[in-house]
């Protein structure tokens, strides 16, 4: 079966994801091909899977479905678009396979597990508050700017090892590559160039800074690292520079960014939230499902098979559609409805299996901690004006929402 919509016009996504045209493709056809459009990178179609079942599929077997290629291919990745193997695809942490992908992961998993996080959480603690208040002593804000994009952008260059005062640069490179405002699927544009390249250049001062004078920060640690006795090549470290500072910075700002949107369209939830802290825990995961920041990612088959229902090719593009998934009503009852106390919650917004969310427990963290202080200090929310979505279909992202904050009475 075939979709029925255009899901690479951009045009389709440009005031939020696209909810109503998902759920129809979960009732038509769980598993439907995406004939090549005008819009479609490469003019080569794919694979839609939408479903929550079908999406679990893909996400736990990462040997039918590629992160990098099919055998022989020259391009792949994780996107619709076809990147160069060799530049991207097989070099970058969420666009490699094992045996490489494995022992890669491993070097950044002790730096963000829970017990890691646990001695910088008073720090970002003390952070949160303190941007909260500075937003609420100017009470009109961007609560994007002001509130949602801080926290993880100070943690990511602490993480990272850039210098506070450096981080507004990664808030603009991140928003800069990663938007499709002034460029189309597979296109760039002079600002997406100019800012991959500052990005790189920055990157690579950063790297053999830490080459020469290492930290105790995840760069750091990576500049010192080898797989299988040999070193990381700089190119491989160049792109997780990128890679971590988009992931670290861009997905957890639009999950609390949504996720408040989802929040405040329920009477009364903010004053009980407030006032039973219980239900913290539960609002977190409730804003990661509703936000489902990073919507899509693509796989390749690396061989013929059936999946739902459908006849897969081996070489077949296969996009894996998480924000759709966490909508599918046999898994989650009334999936629009916003539900703190949705229990379980066995979302994919983090994804699934081997390529789950690396930096999920620093997401969970930072969620919880401005929720918190938003609770802790501010009464009430009111959303001012227009909310201004990015225009693409890889990130559910915000760029601008302006808000009125008051303080607590017992602040």
């Amino acid at each position: 079966m075939q979709t029925a919509v255009d899901l690479t016009d951009l045009e389709g996504f440009a005031d939020g994801f696209p909810h109503d045209v998902f759920a129809d493709l979960r009732r038509r056809s769980p598993v439907s091909w995406h004939e090549p459009t005008e819009h479609t990178p490469g003019g080569v179609g794919f694979w839609v899977v939408t479903s929550y079942a079908e999406c679990v599929a893909v996400g736990s077997d990462p040997r039918r479905y590629s992160s990098v290629a099919a055998p022989g291919q020259e391009g792949g990745g994780t996107l619709i678009e076809d990147l160069p193997v060799g530049l991207g695809p097989g070099v970058l942490l969420n666009m490699s396979d094992d045996p490489r992908h494995g022992p890669f992961r491993r070097l950044l998993t002790p730096s963000l597990l829970p017990r890691a996080l646990r001695a910088i959480e008073d720090d970002l603690t003390r952070r949160a508050r303190r941007i909260v208040g500075a937003a609420l002593d100017k009470a009109d804000c961007d609560f994007v700017l002001d509130i949602a994009a801080e926290l993880p952008l100070q943690a990511v260059a602490q993480l990272i090892g850039v210098p506070q005062e450096d981080r507004h640069l990664l808030f603009t490179w991140a928003t800069a590559t990663l938007d499709y405002d002034d460029r189309e699927l597979g296109q760039k544009s002079e600002r997406s160039l100019q800012a991959a390249a500052e990005m790189y250049a920055y990157g690579g001062e950063l790297i053999e800074r830490k080459k020469r004078e290492p930290g105790d920060d995840l760069m750091s640690v990576v500049a010192a690292s080898k797989i299988d006795g040999e070193p990381l090549t700089d190119l491989e470290m160049q792109m997780l520079f990128n890679l971590l500072l988009a992931a670290g910075s861009e997905t957890t700002r639009n999950t609390i960014t949504l996720g408040l949107l989802g929040l405040l369209e329920v009477p009364g939830l903010w004053v009980s939230l407030a006032e039973d802290r219980e239900l913290v825990p539960g609002a977190v995961e409730e804003m990661l499902r509703w936000a489902s920041s990073t919507p899509y990612n693509r796989r390749t088959a690396t061989e013929d098979h059936e999946l739902g229902g459908q006849d897969i090719r081996a070489g077949d593009k296969v996009t894996v559609w998480w924000a759709s998934a966490n909508r599918d009503e046999s898994v989650f009852p009334d999936p629009d409805a916003f539900d703190v106390t949705r229990s379980p919650n066995p979302h994919l917004a983090l994804g699934r299996g081997t390529h789950f969310c690396l930096g999920a427990p620093l997401a969970r963290l930072e969620i919880r901690l401005v929720l918190e202080s938003l609770l802790d200090m501010v009464g009430t929310i009111e959303v001012t004006g227009t909310v201004e979505h990015a225009r693409s279909n890889k990130h559910s992202g915000v760029r601008h929402l302006p808000v009125r904050l008051t303080p607590r009475r017992d602040r």
